[in-house]
């Protein structure tokens, strides 16, 4: 497993002051590592002790036999054919194919990313009907958290959206409570809204999952579960459509864990639908 890889997968396992050492080694890899240690504690505003746990956690003797494993990780990039040669270049038969390949090449990396304890454990999170859950996003990202809130509270309980509102998560802090949960969305550029309220949950005592990009929302930091994605896209804009396919692989899983009472209040908002007319039935015969 890559150095990379082994970071991202070791963040659950951290300490608060390893995890913010490690988030600034992931947002900024590899060259945040490639220099003194002295230089990367300053950078991430933590001590050089707390840098050489951090190695060691990750299974290297020291921060010079760490970064002798970086430096032969990063020559080996250097040395790697950049581009692929002009016949394995595959024809493209619709206009729409080459940015959805893009976007399949991103889902697949973002598997890479996302280490499997860091989903499930925030599958189980979302589960536990005994927590109240809280989901928010950005500007770019607002639309993913409505998207989940509303599906959540298909399957449980207790589930609120914070819109984007100026004051609307800090009035839900003040009914916040240990052991509640709270979703994060937050992809570069990163907010300070979702810092804030990322400390500012942790510190009363709520658990926080952050989704965001593979560069990683200084809210990692305070997050118990760490959800990367990737983003990059050759446009002006970053796809968020890993974004979505996270929500909805979260969804089905915490959908797993409720089976039978996801069936009962299917039946009840079922019902509630059609006594309030709220959707038309199609009429049967009936020309488009």
């Amino acid at each position: 497993m890559k150095i990379e890889e082994r970071m991202r997968a070791s963040l659950g396992r951290l300490t608060r002051a390893e995890r913010q050492a490690a988030t600034h080694i992931l947002s900024h890899f590899p060259m945040s590592a490639l220099g003194s240690i002295t230089a990367l504690a300053r950078a991430a505003e933590v001590s050089s002790p707390t840098i050489v746990r951090l190695v060691q956690k990750l299974g290297f003797r020291g921060y010079s036999d760490y970064q002798a494993v970086l430096r032969a990780e990063v020559e080996r990039l250097l040395v790697a054919p950049l581009s692929l040669p002009e016949g394995a270049r595959e024809p493209q038969s619709h206009p729409i194919q080459s940015f959805a390949a893009q976007v399949v090449g991103n889902i697949e990396a973002t598997l890479g990313h996302i280490p499997a304890q860091d989903f499930n454990g925030a599958a189980a999170l979302l589960a536990d009907t005994a927590r109240r859950v809280a989901v928010m996003g950005g500007r770019l990202t607002h639309a993913h958290a409505d998207y989940m809130a509303t599906l959540l509270r298909v399957i449980r309980p207790d589930v609120s959206y914070l819109s984007d509102h100026l004051t609307d998560w800090q009035q839900a802090l003040l009914d916040m409570r240990a052991g509640d949960v709270v979703v994060i969305f937050d992809i570069r550029r990163y907010e300070a809204s979702a810092v804030h309220l990322a400390e500012l949950a942790t510190g009363q005592g709520a658990e926080v999952v952050l989704i965001t990009d593979r560069w990683l929302s200084p809210a990692a930091t305070h997050a118990r579960h760490t959800l990367p994605c990737q983003i990059g896209m050759p446009a002006a804009w970053d796809s968020t459509a890993t974004l979505m396919v996270v929500v909805e692989a979260l969804l089905a899983q915490v959908q797993g864990h409720l089976a039978d009472q996801v069936q009962e209040r299917l039946n009840q908002l079922e019902d509630v639908f059609a006594r309030t007319g709220v959707f038309r039935a199609p009429r049967v015969g009936a020309r488009n």
